[in-house]
């Protein structure tokens, strides 16, 4: 039960920092008007603070490698909290600024952490469904947080959303330092890889920033591509947005039941299925109900894919899994501003390419997966580690050589001899 409510508390930090990050984008000219500043220095708040995420996360992991997830954890939220006050109470831009800032370093870290964190909790056959608890709260948090703080900006002021956060934060930072277990790093499951392979590994991150790239090139201009070339009304956005959340809500908990063993397979098959609803929201971009079912479609994809590439890292991780979710991190935050960036280029003079943009991309997302056996094969088969006489202090375990086929040799050359017991 105990470590049930941490990975509770551990889910609503994902839905806490995923609203904390994209809050400004539905109080924009609220926030513009309070600080006395253009809607573009608005946007630059949500744009600083991915940069911030891309540059920071694996530093800040390299750094703090030995702290104790209980200890890192509740630091981080703490910190987010008090960054989220900071920016509350902001009498002028650069105060707001500043506040982000130190938000986003906080979350540069958070996300390294928490997959091995969450996975730690359960015996290693459980941790998929942990995993896509965890997620579940990210995914509500576009699903929820967002509406529910913008409706409450407009009601109380844009500074009360962001109080209001701040006090979820300091209370799930104070589940995490109770209750949460004391772990010396090193000494959980998922602090290693399970089938440590750098070229595998190396895959992932290629095939995720490739991926997430093609993701937000279209989920960027997804309302004007709506009202412009599907031609829905803008009263009907928010119930698309709504249900675009809802299959991404049930994309992250059906990849919760996805196996261990087939965790390539599922990623293939999720981004060959996010290149397909891609293209067909291109191919179908004037026929309304044709285009919502492939925007949710990709939303499912998207989410299945998040969920199943934490489950792989754990298992392809060459070093330590935080550094390796680190990595992914990075990856995942570049697609998101590449796409960003892309999608802004595009949003004038090819509104409807966009979506067949973000579907080429896709497409190389599946190629790269697919690649990777092949790949794998020939830098020869991964080195495990025997856990009876692995360091755990080693930097890559695929370096070390287990002893037990010398050892189990030996025996059979009579060199070894049982010892009895007494």
């Amino acid at each position: 039960m105990r470590a049930r409510i941490v990975l509770v508390a551990l889910a609503v930090a994902t839905f806490f920092y995923v609203t904390v990050e994209t809050l400004p984008i539905g109080l924009l000219p609220q926030i513009a008007e309070g600080v006395h500043v253009p809607d573009s220095a608005v946007g630059l708040l949500v744009t600083a603070y991915g940069l911030v995420v891309v540059i920071a996360t694996i530093p800040l992991t390299r750094l703090t490698h030995r702290w104790s997830r209980r200890r890192l954890l509740g630091a981080l939220i703490l910190t987010a909290a008090v960054a989220t006050t900071i920016s509350a109470l902001a009498p002028a831009y650069p105060a707001l600024l500043a506040g982000r800032v130190l938000a986003a370093l906080s979350q540069a870290l958070f996300w390294a952490v928490v997959t091995p964190a969450a996975a730690g909790l359960f015996p290693a056959a459980a941790r998929g469904r942990a995993i896509a608890i965890l997620y579940a709260g990210s995914s509500a948090g576009p699903l929820v947080g967002v509406p529910a703080g913008a409706w409450l900006g407009q009601q109380a002021g844009w500074r009360v959303p962001f109080l209001a956060l701040a006090g979820v934060g300091v209370a799930i930072a104070a589940v995490i330092i109770m209750l949460m277990p004391h772990v010396p790093p090193g000494a959980s499951h998922a602090d290693r890889g399970s089938e440590p392979d750098r070229v595998r590994y190396r895959t992932l991150v290629v095939a995720t920033a490739i991926t997430v790239t093609g993701a937000f090139t279209a989920i960027t201009v997804i309302t004007p591509f709506l009202t412009g070339v599907t031609g829905v009304s803008d009263t009907s956005i928010s119930p698309i947005l709504l249900i675009r959340g809802l299959a991404g809500l049930a994309g992250v908990l059906a990849a919760g039941f996805v196996p261990e063993r087939r965790t390539w397979h599922a990623l293939t098959a999720l981004t060959a299925l996010e290149a397909a609803a891609l293209a067909a929201l291109f191919a179908f971009a004037a026929t309304p109900p044709l285009a919502i079912a492939a925007i949710a479609a990709a939303s499912t994809a998207l989410s299945g894919i998040v969920t199943v590439m934490g489950t792989r890292v754990l298992q392809v991780a060459p070093g330590t899994t935080d550094m390796a979710a680190a990595g992914t991190s990075t990856a995942f935050n570049v697609g998101i501003t590449s796409g960003a960036l892309l999608a802004s280029l595009m949003l004038t003079s090819a509104l409807r390419e966009s979506a067949l943009l973000a579907a080429a991309f896709a497409a190389a997302g599946v190629a790269t997966l697919l690649i990777e056996p092949r790949l794998a094969a020939r830098n020869g088969p991964p080195t495990h580690v025997s856990a009876p006489g692995a360091d755990p202090r080693a930097p890559y375990p695929s370096r070390q050589r287990s002893v037990e086929p010398r050892a189990r040799g030996l025996a059979r050359a009579g060199a070894l001899t049982p010892r009895r017991e007494t």
